[in-house]
């Protein structure tokens, strides 16, 4: 009897089962097929690290770009213009040109000099040959390397296999510049397509076509664009500037708070975002001039800097003696104190009308009576220790002042405004810094909170500029700021002070601001509502 372990033994073997994959029947078709997958993987991994380079081309910056595409061709980017596609060859590659900036340089020496636009077309064309020459080349060297480089782990370090993979990247980058050298079409430049802005081009500048036939007379117009495009630019180069510097006294000018708690906030925040050295407030904090008001001027104290004070009508002897007491107030009452290097002179609103409207009305005698002795205080003032600064609450009493200060500060109408008056004085009138307080709700809609930093030279004590800030009322959230120059007011700015009544607002009109948006001088604009 034989036994089954014998027999097992003896068994015929049987042939191994054929499999119908053919990674399992042609092993070395397989390999081939992997090296040449690797090959093309990583030639197209190493087209997105190295095929791009950025270069000058005449006398624009540009990011040069080459990448896969069956449709070939070349884009021109000009952002935010839009796009210039030109079907310059067949595919498998794109060249993209991405103009970033222009180069200062050479556009000034353009700018400077519009005859050397006749050698720019050669330096162009010099410049793009030459950048598109060291493109292929790094294009061509990234993809055998980024070929390679992907072999060596794939294949577990058989390097001869990495190095197959490599020469597969090779022959398919040479292989796809010769077919789009082949197809290679250097009159596309006539049938371009353009997206974008830039859609409109062709109605602008005229057929393509003709540019390239008649270049010399595109020369000579483009010669004049860019003289008349330098003049423009040498005068906005040279438009005055101002720039604070360390030695700068800056002022930070409010006006009728009207009790509005949001204004602390406000106010700190402008105190130390513009580095401001000291406040000035033209009155009208309070709304009805009542002692349990008085609680409201407590953040003075917690400010930091000093805070310049004079009394409008709607504020009280109460309230001016709950603002003496904050340790870094300073009130004005037909008074001069010196800030800084500044004089300031100031004197309080004669009028005491917490509950009513006076804005829409002619200012009483009494107002015009205080402007004029504040004047008088200003003139009997040493001559080596003049004033700077006039304060008061109302613009009809600081405009008495004319002729014997060089800037007036006021507030009263909610609404700012800068006038030359005959005599050189630079009446400043600010809007509510508060937003109106409570009457700010009863127009149709928000009034703006608005302020100004001014910048006086420490030396001269100049108003040499100042940034008008503007912020929107209750429930908006627009911002803005305009610089202006003290230079930008000249004596063509002189005229007869307006009537009170287009100072003040209409009850019914207001006006919202965008982050784009910013006042002008003129005079009839509306901001608030009167109250």
């Amino acid at each position: 009897m034989v036994s089954s372990r014998y027999m097992e033994d003896t068994a015929p073997e049987q042939p191994p089962a054929r499999s119908w994959w053919p990674w399992q029947r042609w092993p070395r078709t397989t390999l081939v097929l992997e090296i040449v997958f690797i090959g093309l993987v990583g030639a197209w991994l190493g087209l997105l690290v190295g095929g791009r380079m950025t270069t000058s081309i005449g006398p624009l910056e540009a990011r040069l770009t080459i990448e896969v595409s069956p449709t070939g061709g070349s884009v021109l980017s000009l952002p935010p213009l839009g796009e210039l596609s030109l079907k310059t060859h067949d595919g498998p590659f794109r060249l993209h040109a991405d103009v970033t900036q222009i180069n200062e340089a050479d556009a000034r020496e353009i700018f400077n000099d519009p005859q050397s636009l006749h050698g720019l077309p050669a330096q162009v064309s010099a410049d793009l040959e030459s950048a598109v020459r060291q493109l292929i080349w790094r294009a061509a060297a990234s993809a055998v390397l980024g070929a390679v480089l992907l072999g060596i782990p794939v294949f577990r370090r058989r390097y001869r296999r990495a190095l197959l993979a490599g020469a597969v990247a090779l022959v398919a980058i040479t292989s796809g510049g010769a077919a789009a050298a082949a197809t290679w079409n250097p009159q596309a430049i006539n049938e371009p397509r353009y997206t974008g802005l830039l859609a409109s081009a062709p109605s602008v500048v005229g057929d393509a076509g003709d540019i390239v036939t008649d270049f010399k007379k595109y020369e000579k117009q483009l010669a004049k664009i860019v003289t008349n495009i330098s003049r423009l630019y040498d005068v906005t180069s040279t438009l005055p500037a101002f720039a604070p510097s360390s030695s700068t006294i800056r002022v930070l000018f409010v006006s009728d708070l009207h009790i509005n708690p949001g204004s602390w906030d406000v106010i700190r925040s402008m105190t130390k975002q513009f580095d401001v050295d000291f406040i000035v407030d033209t009155g009208d904090i309070s709304d009805h001039g009542t002692e349990a008001e008085n609680a409201y001027v407590q953040p003075i104290g917690t400010l930091g800097v000093p805070y310049v004070y004079v009394r409008g009508n709607h504020d009280s002897l109460v309230t001016e003696g709950a603002i003496r007491k904050q340790p870094n107030a300073i009130v004005l009452d037909d008074q001069v104190h010196e800030v800084l290097g500044l004089r300031l002179a100031g004197i309080g609103d004669p009028r005491f009308t917490p509950d009513k409207d006076t804005r829409g009305q002619a200012a009483p005698t009494s107002v015009k009576v205080t402007g004029e002795r504040l004047a008088s205080l200003i003139r009997r003032q040493p001559a080596e220790a003049p004033v700077d600064i006039a304060m008061m609450h109302d613009p009809e009493g600081a405009a008495e002042t004319d002729g014997t200060v060089p800037v007036a500060l006021a507030g009263h109408y909610h609404r700012r405004f800068q006038q030359l008056l005959p005599f050189e004085t630079l009446l400043f009138a600010q809007g509510s810094t508060g937003a109106s307080g409570l009457r700010g709700l009863e127009g149709e809609k928000p009034t703006p909170a608005e302020a100004s930093v001014l910048y006086f030279d420490r030396t001269t004590h100049d108003l040499q500029a100042w940034d008008d800030i503007t912020l929107g009322g209750l429930g908006l959230t627009s911002v803005s700021i305009q610089r202006h120059l003290r230079s930008s007011i000249t004596a063509t700015d002189k005229t007869n002070l307006p009537s009170p009544a287009t100072w003040s607002p209409s009850p019914t009109t207001s006006s919202t601001l965008s982050p784009s948006d910013t006042l002008s001088p003129s005079l009839s604009d509306t901001s608030s509502p009167a109250g």
